[in-house]
């Protein structure tokens, strides 16, 4: 059973997001919350799995918010529902901790699929936006994609499902500073120069599932 907390406003929630959660059964929602304050507060009361927070909703504080709640909830996940397709906004909220974003207008194909993931701890991005916003990253850098080595992809695959270079060196046998290393190598050979764009392409390429 996956726990959800709707953070969105009174008219959507009823009229969309919860009769749309409500109808599967391996859901529950536990909570709703109308702003950023409200919605950290709610989560530390109610430690949901997934957070679905409308960034409209929530403008002003959302990335504040979305901290907030990866920092005091250590196993909640934070799904970005918004409007907004710009470049800087899902670089920021990955930057603040949330590991999914879809569009509105994608929810009904990709918001079942995006909580399914969050509560595995696989970073989701529905696929127009991480199509979109990598290959303008990649043409911008003009550098082709090389073959991750099996170590290498083992970083990545961790990475996107949210653990830290001393929990995936645990995991992997090896020191946080080679995690580092291959982190970096990684990126070098995705032509990435952010950890927020290696979840993206980890999402877009699903290697979180692998």
């Amino acid at each position: 059973m996956t726990r959800n907390l709707i953070a969105d406003d009174r008219q959507m929630v009823h009229s969309d997001l919860r009769p749309l959660l409500e109808h599967q059964p391996e859901f529950e929602v536990v909570g709703e919350a109308e702003n950023a304050e409200d919605v950290v507060e709610a989560a530390v009361g109610t430690e949901p799995d997934v957070v679905i927070l409308d960034f409209a909703t929530c403008l002003q504080n959302g990335l504040a918010a979305t901290r907030a709640i990866r920092s005091r909830c250590l196993r909640t996940e934070v799904l970005i529902y918004t409007t907004h397709k710009s470049e800087h906004v899902i670089q920021d909220t990955l930057i603040a901790g949330a590991r999914g974003f879809i569009l509105k207008s994608d929810a009904k194909c990709h918001l079942i699929a995006a909580i399914q993931a969050l509560g595995r701890h696989t970073a989701y991005i529905s696929d127009e936006l991480s199509a979109d916003l990598l290959d303008n990253m990649v043409s911008r850098r003009g550098r082709q994609r090389q073959v991750l080595t099996p170590r290498e992809r083992a970083v990545v695959q961790l990475i996107t499902k949210g653990n830290t270079n001393r929990s995936i060196g645990t995991a992997l046998g090896i020191s946080p500073m080679t995690v580092e290393s291959y982190r970096a190598s990684a990126m070098r050979k995705l032509g990435l120069d952010s950890t927020a764009g290696l979840v993206l392409d980890g999402a877009r390429n699903r290697i979180g599932d692998m």
